[in-house]
């Protein structure tokens, strides 16, 4: 029972809708001056915009299908329940994705991110029509990607980040990396103790995931 509640606990943490959001705190703790910010706070309204236009508005309106009775639960456990909250959150992503390219104060490196989340997101849907593929897989494969780009790019191998009571911290990509794998490693783990998918549906989901990111950037790069 404890092991299911710390499954779930995970589940929720590192919700798929959450990766971009996660994604854009990265990027912003390893290099703030890609966003023209000093700090993470500087972009801290871009976080909020990404936040609500990625996770919380999908979500609500996934909570009406729900209570439209349009999806039997928020589970969304069989492939046929994924397809109506597929094409609602697919609308939200397209219509960021879109303001964001736009955005002349967006770096490539985050429009490459959102980029490989939407190429990821209609992937997985397509999939979806034939095999139940892991979204959680999905977006920790994005994840663990996106951190690998952002090593092999980036100038600098650490950040430095205000823990506040502990003060200033130091964290090298390296440890960023293993870290981002331990998390895949727990959340993968985390699905099946819930029974929510089986070994293949997580490979899948891990190889999308990770490999659109790299499919992103070389669209605009």
């Amino acid at each position: 029972m404890i092991l299911r509640s710390i499954a779930y606990f995970f589940s929720v943490i590192f919700h798929p809708l959450l990766v971009v959001t996660y994604m854009l705190l990265i990027l912003l703790l390893v290099d703030p001056y890609l966003f023209g910010a000093n700090s993470v706070q500087g972009g801290m309204r871009s976080v909020l915009v990404v936040f609500f236009s990625t996770f919380f508005i999908p979500i609500i309106a996934v909570l009406l299908m729900k209570a439209l009775k349009l999806i039997p639960s928020l589970e969304l456990k069989n492939a046929d329940d994924r397809i109506g909250p597929f094409v609602v959150t697919g609308v939200f992503y397209l219509s960021t994705y879109y303001l964001i390219y736009r955005s002349p104060d967006m770096p490539v490196a985050f429009k490459a991110c959102f980029l490989g989340a939407v190429i990821g997101l209609f992937l997985a849907f397509f999939i979806n029509l034939f095999s139940k593929i892991s979204l959680h897989a999905v977006g920790m494969g994005g994840l663990l990607g996106m951190v690998i780009i952002t090593m092999a790019r980036a100038h600098l191998s650490s950040f430095i980040i205000n823990t506040g009571a502990f003060g200033m911290v130091e964290i090298s990509l390296f440890n960023l990396l293993a870290m981002t794998i331990i998390i895949c490693g727990i959340v993968g783990t985390s699905r099946l103790i819930l029974d929510a998918h089986e070994p293949k549906d997580l490979y899948g989901g891990f190889l999308v995931g990770l490999a659109t990111q790299f499919i992103a950037l070389s669209l605009l790069t």
